[in-house]
Order: C-alpha cells, then sequence, then structure tokens
C-alpha cells in the first residue's frame, strides 16, 4: 500500500475514532515522511490539545515543525544563525528584513519595483456580474453545539423558533408562528454574531447578514429600496435567519434623530417588520446591538423585535471551550487551563482569542530570535495576560446606569440580576 493511500486511509479512520491519539500520532509521522509537515503540525496539535503533555505529541510537533522550516530553506534544520549586527545608524529592523527578504516581502518598495509588480493604473478591479448588487444568502456550518455557554440564550432561542421549526405538526396544532425576531444585546465581542451563526446553521436554514453599509445609499429613495429587497430576499429563502447586526444604527431613537432621511429609512425597517405588504413567515429576525437603550421603543413592541436575551461574557465552560478552539491548531505544550479560565473572568470571547493571539505570538518572536522553533508555553500565556485585560468594564459602568434609572417595564430585570449577583449593584 503507497504511503498517500495509507495516509487517506488513517485519515477517514481518525474522523471515526478522534480521539484515538496513537493513531493520530502514526498519521503524523506518515505525513512528516511524505513531505506534508504543515498538516502533521496540525495533527500534532490536536493531540497536544487533547493532551497537553503527551510526549510523543511533543516529539511529533518538534519533527514535524523541523521539517516545515528545512521545507522553507528557513529555521531549526540548519545552525542556529547569529542575530544580523547593524551598523551604527542603520535601522534594526532593515536588516532582518534583508535576512527574511526571501521569505517575507519587503514592508515598502520603491515606486520603480511596485510598478513592476502592478499592471499601469493599479490593481484590476474584480469582475462584476450582473446580480452582485444582491445579497448574499450563506448556509451556516456552525451549530449550538460549537457555542460555549449561553445555555439561557440557547433556551430563549430553542422556545422562540428551533423549536417549532423542528416540530412542524406542533406548531400547527398550538397555532405557533414562524415569524418574529429576537434582539440580543451585551457587551461587544461576547458572540452575539456567532450564535446566529449558530441558529441557522441548527435547522440548515439560510442566513443574511446586514450591516448599515448593506442599506445607507447616498440618493433619495435607494436606502429604503436596498432595505426592502433585502427582506425580499429573506422571504424568498425561507426558512430564513436575517441578522441585523449594530440595529442601534439602523434603528435609532427616532426622537434622537437629526435627519429626515434616516427617519425614513427607520421608519421602512418597521414596516418590513411588521410585513404589511407580504408575509414574513419563515423569517426569524435576530438583531444584535451593544446599546439597546439607544434603540427605538418602536421596534421592541409584539411582533417586531419584542424579546431581548442578554449575552453575557463567557462563564468558565464557555471560557475553556473558546481557549481550547484558538490553541486547537497551535503548537502547545504545559498549557495550565483550568489556570487561565480562573484569570479571565470577565473576558469576552474577542479578548480570549487576543489572549492567544498574543501568547503565539511571543512564542514566535522567541523562536525567530533565538533560531530555535519552540512551543506555545504558559508563559507565554501568562506574559499575555499582563497585556490583555478584559474589554467589557466600560460596557457594564454604562449598562448599571441605565439598569437603575431607565428600567422601563422591567426591560432589563436580566442584566439588574446579573450586576446583583457580580455585586456591581446594591
Amino acid at each position: 500500500m503507497s504511503d498517500d493511500i495509507l495516509i487517506t486511509s488513517l485519515t477517514g479512520a481518525l474522523e471515526a475514532r478522534p480521539d484515538d491519539l496513537i493513531l493520530r500520532l502514526h498519521l503524523g509521522g506518515l505525513l512528516v515522511d511524505a513531505g506534508r509537515a504543515v498538516e502533521a503540525v496540525a495533527q500534532a496539535g490536536l493531540v497536544l490539545a487533547r493532551d497537553p503533555g503527551n510526549a510523543g505529541g511533543q516529539a511529533l510537533m518538534q519533527r514535524a515543525l523541523a521539517a516545515a522550516a528545512s521545507a522553507a530553506g528557513t529555521g531549526p534544520a540548519a545552525e542556529p544563525v547569529a542575530e544580523p549586527q547593524p551598523q551604527d545608524g542603520a535601522d534594526p529592523l532593515a536588516a532582518y528584513e534583508q535576512e527574511l527578504s526571501p521569505i517575507v516581502p519587503p514592508r515598502f518598495v520603491a515606486s520603480g519595483e511596485a510598478a513592476d509588480r502592478l499592471p499601469a493604473g493599479g490593481p484590476p478591479e474584480p469582475a462584476r456580474g450582473e446580480h452582485d448588487r444582491k445579497f448574499d444568502v450563506e448556509s451556516s456550518n456552525v451549530r449550538l453545539a460549537d457555542v460555549g455557554g449561553m445555555t439561557e440564550v440557547k433556551e430563549r432561542l430553542e422556545l422562540a423558533f428551533l423549536g417549532p421549526m423542528r416540530n412542524p405538526e406542533l406548531r400547527k396544532l398550538y397555532g405557533k408562528s414562524l415569524r418574529g425576531g429576537l434582539m440580543l444585546y451585551g457587551p461587544p465581542g461576547c458572540g452575539k454574531t456567532f450564535m446566529a451563526r449558530a441558529v441557522a446553521g441548527e435547522l440548515g436554514a439560510r442566513f443574511m447578514s446586514l450591516s448599515i453599509v448593506d442599506v445607507l445609499d447616498m440618493w433619495l429613495g435607494n436606502s429604503e429600496r436596498n432595505l426592502h429587497e433585502l427582506f425580499q430576499t429573506a422571504r424568498r429563502n425561507s426558512p430564513c435567519v436575517l441578522f441585523l447586526d449594530e440595529i442601534d444604527a439602523l434603528g435609532q431613537k427616532r426622537s434622537h434623530m437629526h435627519s429626515t432621511s434616516m427617519r425614513t429609512v427607520s421608519n421602512q425597517l418597521l414596516a418590513e417588520l411588521d410585513g404589511v405588504d407580504t408575509d414574513n413567515e419563515g423569517v426569524f429576525v435576530l438583531a444584535a446591538t451593544n446599546t439597546p437603550w439607544q434603540v427605538d421603543p418602536a421596534l421592541r413592541r409584539p411582533g417586531r423585535l419584542d424579546r431581548m436575551v442578554l449575552v453575557l461574557p463567557p462563564d468558565a465552560e464557555a471560557r475553556k471551550s473558546i481557549i481550547e478552539r484558538n490553541l486547537r491548531d497551535r503548537p502547545i505544550a504545559g498549557i495550565d487551563l483550568p489556570r487561565i479560565v480562573a484569570a479571565t473572568e470577565d473576558f469576552s470571547g474577542a479578548d480570549l482569542t487576543h489572549l492567544c493571539e498574543s501568547a503565539a505570538e511571543y512564542a514566535m518572536a522567541d523562536s525567530i530570535r533565538s533560531g530555535k522553533i519552540r512551543m506555545i508555553e504558559q508563559r507565554d500565556v501568562v506574559r499575555a495576560l499582563k497585556q490583555v485585560r478584559p474589554s467589557t468594564g466600560p460596557w457594564f459602568a454604562t449598562a448599571r446606569n441605565v439598569a437603575m434609572f431607565a428600567n422601563e417595564g422591567g426591560a432589563y430585570d436580566d442584566l439588574i440580576a446579573y450586576l446583583k449577583k457580580r455585586k456591581l449593584l446594591r
């Protein structure tokens, strides 16, 4: 049996048995021998993600990284190269840039060099078809199981849309409509957009995302037409999850608007949510905002975005899942995951991703300086923790005032309960 056939067979076997580390290590060794070191690095990373102290996984990672560096003509396959010493008055970055020029393109090029690389008149414009202005309708491959934590949000979505969608006979019996809307609110970077994609993926439904740049147009009446076309596209592709990101930009309080054109856009949005001229059956509207107190109250009336769900910073279990996902395909060793989880309370999902990116940068910079590739270790994460701080604090400071003095109709009762639980509000 040739190596390629054996690699294909082992890959298929691992799809059925993803936790078989011995099989994965064997596949990684074959990939290195076949000159496919980058794929071997990914296999070693999966082993170490499941068992950070696995000696075989660490050995495979070192071997694969060395092979990848050799293939690129750099790195630890050769003797470590002394750092270039710049001459007095020379730019130290220029010396590194010259040394790494076969791998990393220069930061800047002279005008003559640029002319040799680009066609006259700059880069060519991408070809545009007849329907390019149409809105993209996607099929999401994200599932709710991929979303760490957010149990209460998932339960609310199950009641509002997922359960009725999966059980058409019961939906008919109870007269439950598939139309409706839900507003997700909370600190930035906590997964509101990711949750919307997961809802679409869970149902196998279509997914459409709308931002303010998809709607606004400089010509009178075009913004309203764009908004109508977007809802029409969603209706034609039902069942469809229509995601309105930063809903406060399109649906801000009309009493605060000074532009007549924005008032008409907001009125058009209300009309589309009502389905005045057509039926919104099968179109479920998910909206997200960091500032629900700036959204026009008319948008939250029954039949529109009448349900609000608070999306909080990830809890311990969710943080563990997010960190594991971010480190899964990276070379890691000796990572103390419980310690990191305990040290990242109040971190948003985006903060955790930034933390892992920073740790990887420190390990990579160390490898460049020493000429020896090493794995991401706990010390890199600890160093990153000194630089990365949770970004949710300012949001909670503002939300606390809103919860105390502007909780009309109990809209922010769940926020008040959370603030009291965290002893941020008495």
